[in-house]
This record gives C-alpha cells, structure tokens and sequence, in this order.
C-alpha cells in the first residue's frame, strides 16, 4: 500500500505534464492578433494596451474573486513582470535573470531558469520585467547585458548573445520585443554615462540585425545637438519594451534622460534623449521621433513606450500615439509611416516647470527659476519620479478611457554638483543622498500623493480618480468585464475597479508590495487574474525618501509570490 502511495505521488507531476496540451509556437499572426484566452507578451497586445477582452470576471462579480494559487519565486526585490501565458504555459520573469514556467490552471512549476552573473556586477535596478514568446522560444534580457533564448518546453539554453559590455554601466530590465523574426531589446545604464541604443537580432540565431543608438552622434541628424564628445557619456537608456505598429512595420520605444543630470554640462537638446523613437523594424532606421522636452535636468526620463490608439479627439480623427509623461503631461501624438506629430498635450498632475507648449510642436519653455544646475538648488513639480514613473498606463476600446497610475502632489528639491566620469562609476551630478531623500511635500501632499486616474481621450477631460495617502507604483490592466486592476501601495493590496466610475470593488492583501505588471487568462473555460507581488528597487527607494523626511518608519516586507485569483466553481 505504502509503495502504490508512493508511485502515486512521484507519478503526479507527470500526470499533471502530460495533461497539458502540446506547446503551441508563437507566430507573428497570433502576436498580431492575439487571443483573447492568451497573454503572449508584455501588454497583451503590440499597441501597448494593458487590455484582457475576457469578461467571466466582471464588475458585477469580481468581489467574489478568490485564489486559485500561490506560488513562491524564492527571490527578493523588485517583481514587476507580468505572467506571460501560452495556452496554459505560463512563464513568469523575477530578479537574478531568472524564469519560471509553471502550468497556469494550477502553479505547478515546470521548469527553472536562472542566468548566473558576475559577483562584482552591482545591480542598480534588481529587477526583470518580462520575457518575450517568439517560435518555441522564450526570450530573457540580463542585467549583465545578454539577450538569451530558452527552449519553451524544457527551459535549456538554445543560444546567448552579449548585447553590450557592462563592465562599461550597460545591462537590460525590459522585456524583449519579437516581431517579424527579431527580437528587440534596448539597454539600460545612462546612470553610469553610456550611449543608449535599440538593437534587434535573429530569433533563430542570435545574431545582431541592426543598432540604432538613442543619443545622437556627429554626422547623424540631431548630433548637432550635443557639444564636443558629451554623446559618448549622454545617457539615454531604453527601460521599457516597445510597441509596434505591424501596418507601418515601425516600433516605438521611449529614451531615458541624458546624462550627467545637470544640463548645463550639455547645451543643446540633446536629441534623442526623453523622446520617443518611430523606428523600421526591418533596419532599424530612425523614421520619426517627439522629444517630450528638451536639455533635461529632472530626472524625467519618458521611457514608457506610447499606447497606439486609434481615436477621435477634439473632432478629428488621429492614430494616436499616447504617454503619461513623467515630466507630468499628458501627450497625444500621432504615427504616419515617415514622421511623428505633435497633436496636443495637458498637465495631469501639479507641474510648475512648464510655462507653455508651443502649439504646433509642443515643445516646451520653462521657468528659468525651476531648471536645476550646477551649484544650484532647486524646488520643482512633479518630482524626479515624476507624474508616473516606469508602471505602465492601460486603455479600455469599451470605455475609450485611458488609466494612468499617477503620482500627485509631490515635489522634488536638486542641488547639482560637479561630475568627472570613470568607467563602469556612476555619473549624475548629484549626491546620492540628495536622490534618495528628494521627495518634497506640499500643502496637498498631505492629504493624498498616489492616484488612479481615468481619462477620456476624445475630450482630453478626466472622468474620475482613485486616491492613496502615499505612492502609487502599480501598473495597470483593463479588461472587457468593465474592470481595472492595479496594486502599487505599501499596504501590499492588490485591487479591483469599475472601469466606468473609479468604485473600489475587491482588493486583496498580499505578502509584499505589488508593483508588477497584471495580466489575465482563461483555461477549461475558466478566466484567471495573475500577478507578482515583491517591493523593491525605485519603489522601496521612494518609502526611503519619506521615511527621511516625515521621520516616518514604514516598512514593506519584500520576497516573491505569484498570485493568481479566479471565481468560484458554480
């Protein structure tokens, strides 16, 4: 009897394998035209939407939500993938280049990946935000700056590929991009004085495509805009995975800052810095751009790709390209196959650096009083995390509104100082502890700073807001039932939205900060809400500057765990 229990129990995750279906490749046709059971890449879909069109789960129902299971990464930091999910085969993406495919019905770990790097390698930002599913293959970047292929059903390494040196401040946190047979990364580290870059490579090969770098260079359009050598140290990382338009075959990636911080050590605009980039997949020739502003000294680095969204604002019709800026502005764009251009734009949240935009480029002037500077101290809003920072924005097609994790009320106080670069060193131009305990308060601060935020595009009129007392680091997902899911608190609460009115309808405690990314499935006619849990990394660094200033000791517990939650079986 104790030898048939046994049997029994060593041959359970062999049943459990067997009962999954045949592990289905990931086409260009499906990544085009996603389906609605499947999340098969960063936003569920290439226009950057953040949008399920599952609908079981619904505003009527969601306070019945439960959990279905739980799963422990085993890692700490920042969690902030999203579950990718392929007809029951889930990969999740955590901290230390690791991957974990485990069956999506029930968390049955699968198999494991982790990527070892150097001992010496500092991670500045220990995190990962995703993998990307192309073919049979599952597709990592590495903060050691390595692009890797996994075999999908076995997790073993098919092929690796150093992208760049990070001996030298390079390494990648986003998740890749795939699309007509390349994957595309972009690299992380203007902290340390790099020159950014996209770079695409042959999924089947791993060989580089193209290099575009986001930092112009002499003799390239926008090299003008740097004086001397400064492009070769002038930042512009690319943390946040692209969105594609498969019409103009053009992706779009948003470019960090420029680097050192102070803009007075660059004159210029330093093109292609806090823009984004409209770029051909195929050479990756630059075919567009709109730089947010201009000479940046704030930290405000626009690395948020734009959603792709085809609307009517103001009376006209426009394929937009939309960003909650971090400089605090809400910016409609719009995407032809050859240029960008500007449509219209409006504050968010409290700014008081912006005097105007001009109305035919939106590039703006600034007060003079709010520029920060070598040897200068300066007070200006929104902080350095800006109006919202890396966590992305969703868009609902049945509501036509747009939903911004926002950060109101908050100010920022810089004070810059002179800065010699070294290799592999950092390279800012402010103290660290000026950026780790910047967070400025004001009058309307002290009654809430985290908000959720609901736009309509075709007016550019806000329909409703959520509050929180403090931050807001949650990244959002809509979905057909009318809902919007978002966590991002530090009393680790995971929630749930009407879509319509902003009503706070379930919300659930987990073990750790949520700042991941959601995602939802169906399975056996089944809808499934997934996410991470795990503070950490700018989230954490955020409670620091307030427990500094307000002499406060918050403390969000930290460690991994995937949660995914479904209704009850009738």
């Amino acid at each position: 009897m104790k030898r048939t229990v046994l049997a029994a129990a060593l041959l359970a995750p062999l049943a459990a394998t067997a009962a999954l279906p045949a592990y289905a490749p990931v086409t260009d046709a499906r990544l085009n035209k996603p389906e609605a059971q499947n999340w098969l890449m960063y936003r569920a879909n290439y226009a950057g939407w953040g949008y399920s069109p599952l609908k079981q789960v619904s505003d009527k129902n969601v306070d019945k939500l439960q959990l279905a299971w739980a799963f422990s990464t085993g890692m700490t930091e920042g969690h902030q993938a999203p579950p990718i999910v392929n007809n029951g085969y889930m990969f999740v993406a955590t901290p230390n280049n690791q991957v974990i495919c485990l069956e999506a019905k029930s968390g049955r770990e699968i198999w494991r990946y982790k990527k070892t790097i150097p001992d010496e390698l500092q991670q500045l930002h220990p995190t990962n935000r995703g993998v990307a599913l192309y073919g049979d293959r599952v597709y990592i970047a590495t903060t050691d700056a390595f692009l890797v292929a996994l075999d999908a059903k076995t997790g073993k390494e098919v092929w690796k590929t150093a992208v760049a040196d990070w001996k030298s401040g390079y390494y990648m946190t986003l998740a890749p991009l795939a699309a007509k047979g390349k994957i595309m990364i972009g690299s992380s580290g203007g902290e340390y004085g790099i020159r950014g870059f996209v770079a695409a490579f042959d999924a089947d090969s791993g060989k580089e495509a193209w290099r575009t770098y986001t930092i112009a260079g002499p003799g390239e359009p926008g090299g003008d805009s740097w004086p001397g050598d400064t492009y070769k140290r002038g930042g512009g990382s690319v943390w946040i995975t692209g969105t594609y338009d498969p019409d103009t075959n053009l992706a779009f990636w948003g470019v960090g800052n420029a680097g050192p911080w102070m803009a007075d050590t660059r004159s210029g605009d330093n093109l292609y810095a806090n823009s984004v980039l409209a770029l051909d997949v195929d050479t990756g020739k630059l075919k567009g751009y709109h730089q947010y502003h201009h000479n940046d000294s704030w930290d405000w680095d626009e690395v948020s790709a734009p959603l792709l969204i085809d609307l009517e604002h103001k009376g006209r019709k426009v394929k937009s390209l939309v960003h909650a800026g971090r400089n605090g502005y809400l910016w409609m764009l719009e995407r032809t196959d050859s240029k960008v251009n500007y449509v219209d734009a409006w504050p968010y949240v409290t700014q008081n650096v912006f005097t105007k935009l001009d109305p035919k480029t939106g590039r703006p002037t600034y007060d003079p009083a709010r520029i920060p500077a070598t040897g200068k101290t300066v007070n200006f809003c929104p902080s350095l995390w800006g109006g919202k920072d890396w966590p992305p924005e969703a868009y609902n097609p049945h509501t036509g509104l747009l939903y911004i994790p926002a950060q109101n009320n908050l100010c920022s106080e810089l004070t810059g100082e002179p800065v010699k670069y070294n290799k592999g060193e950092l390279y800012l131009g402010v103290s660290i502890e000026n950026v780790l305990t910047n967070v400025r308060m004001t009058p309307e601060s002290k009654v809430h700073i985290g908000e959720v935020q609901a736009w309509d595009l075709k007016t550019g009129k806000k329909v409703w807001t959520h509050t929180y007392p403090e931050m807001n680091w949650g990244p959002l997902m809509t979905t057909a039932g009318n809902l919007v899911f978002g966590g991002g608190t530090n009393d680790r609460k995971f929630r749930a939205f009407n879509a319509s009115t902003g009503k706070l309808l379930w919300e659930f405690p987990t073990n750790s900060g949520v700042t991941g990314v959601p995602s939802s499935f169906e399975v056996d006619g089944e809808q499934y809400i997934a996410v991470q849990s795990g503070w950490g990394v700018d989230a954490e660094r955020m409670q620091g500057a307030f427990n500094a200033v307000l002499d406060k000791k918050t403390t969000v517990p930290q460690g991994g765990v995937i949660w995914v939650f479904k209704l009850p079986r009738k």
